[in-house]
C-alpha cells in the first residue's frame, strides 16, 4: 500500500493537483508503522509545497483550486512557482535539486520551478544536465517538458529505454491531449474494461498508461504505437491491462487478458513486444524506488 500511495503522490505532482498531494502528505503523516525516513521526507515535502503553492487546496472532489478566482491561471502558476525577485542563490538551490536531489519528487518540482526561472545560463544547465546525466526516462521526459516551457528550441540525442533517440524538444507534448490520438483509444478501451471489475483500475490504469508514454516518447515502441490501427490498439491495450494488473495484485490471468482483447495467434507476438517493453517500465520504477530505500 505504501507504493501505491507513493506512485499516487508522484502522480499528482505531475499533473499539478497540489491541493490533493498535501491532503494526501498529510493523510500519511497521520499513518503510524512507517521509517522515520518517510515521516521526514513526506513533511519536507509538505513544507515545500506550502511554501511554492500557498494557494493551492484541494476541493474535495479529485481536484485543485487556488483561493484566488480573479486572476488566470498561468499568472497564478507563475507567481506560485517564481517569486518577483529572487538572487544566484535561490537560483542555484533549484538547479542543484533537480541535478542531485536523491528523491524523485523534488527534482520534479524543481524543474516546475526552472521552467519559470529567467535568469541567465539556465537553459545551458538543464540540457547539459539530460544529455550527460545517467536519467530515469521519465525525469528526461520532464525535463524535455521544462526546456519547451522555457521556449528552448533544436534537437537532443539521449539514451532512452536502450537505445539512442533524437528527439526535437518543440515537438514534446506538454498533455495527454498533445499525444497522438491513438493514446487515447489505448487507455479509453482499457478503462472499459477494467471498470467493470474494480472502481478504482481505470483511474490506476489512466497513471499508468500515462507514465509509459512518457517512458517511451521517441523510441522504436512509441513508433510502433503511432500505427494507430486496430491491432495496434488491441496489443498495446491488453498489454496495459496485465502489466497492470501485475502491478497492482502481482498476477494476472494471461489468457484471460488475451481473449478479452482479441489477441489472436497473428497478433501474439505484437502483443508480447508491448508488454515486455511496458514491464521493463515498471521495472525502472522498482529500481529506482529500490535505489532510495
Amino acid at each position: 500500500m505504501l507504493d501505491q500511495y507513493q506512485n499516487h503522490l508522484t502522480r499528482l505532482l505531475e499533473s499539478e493537483q497540489y491541493g490533493e498531494a498535501k491532503d494526501l502528505l498529510r493523510f500519511l503523516l497521520h499513518c503510524q508503522g512507517e521509517e522515520k525516513r518517510h515521516y521526514e521526507e513526506w513533511s519536507n515535502l509538505l513544507t515545500w509545497l506550502d511554501v511554492a503553492f500557498p494557494g493551492y487546496e484541494s476541493t474535495g472532489k479529485g481536484t485543485t483550486a487556488y483561493i484566488e478566482d480573479e486572476d488566470n491561471e498561468d499568472a497564478l502558476r507563475e507567481r506560485a512557482l517564481a517569486p518577483p525577485e529572487y538572487d544566484e542563490d535561490y537560483v542555484q538551490q533549484v538547479l542543484y535539486i533537480m541535478q542531485h536531489h536523491p528523491v524523485a519528487d523534488q527534482q520534479l518540482l524543481a524543474l516546475e520551478r526552472a521552467a519559470y526561472l529567467t535568469h541567465p545560463g539556465v537553459d545551458e544547465v538543464i540540457l547539459n544536465w539530460l544529455t550527460s546525466a545517467e536519467l530515469h526516462p521519465e525525469l528526461q521526459f520532464k525535463a524535455l517538458q521544462c526546456l519547451k516551457k522555457r521556449g528552448v528550441t533544436g534537437t537532443v540525442g539521449l539514451e532512452r529505454m536502450g537505445e539512442f533517440v533524437e528527439l526535437e524538444i518543440e515537438a514534446t507534448p506538454l498533455s495527454m491531449e498533445e499525444f497522438p490520438p491513438v493514446v487515447t483509444r489505448v487507455v479509453e478501451r482499457v478503462e472499459s474494461v477494467t471498470e467493470v471489475i474494480e472502481v478504482s483500475l481505470p483511474h490506476f490504469a489512466r497513471e499508468l498508461w500515462k507514465e509509459c508514454l512518457q517512458c517511451i516518447y521517441g523510441t522504436t515502441a512509441y513508433e510502433r504505437l503511432q500505427n494507430d490501427d486496430d491491432e495496434t490498439v488491441d496489443s498495446y491495450s491488453a498489454a496495459l491491462h496485465q502489466v497492470l494488473e501485475l502491478s497492482l495484485y502481482g498476477r494476472v490471468n494471461d489468457d484471460e487478458v488475451r481473449d478479452t482483447y482479441g489477441i489472436t495467434d497473428a497478433l501474439r507476438f505484437r502483443y508480447e513486444q508491448a508488454c515486455r517493453t511496458l514491464r521493463q517500465i515498471v521495472q525502472l520504477r522498482l529500481e529506482d524506488d529500490g535505489g532510495k530505500s
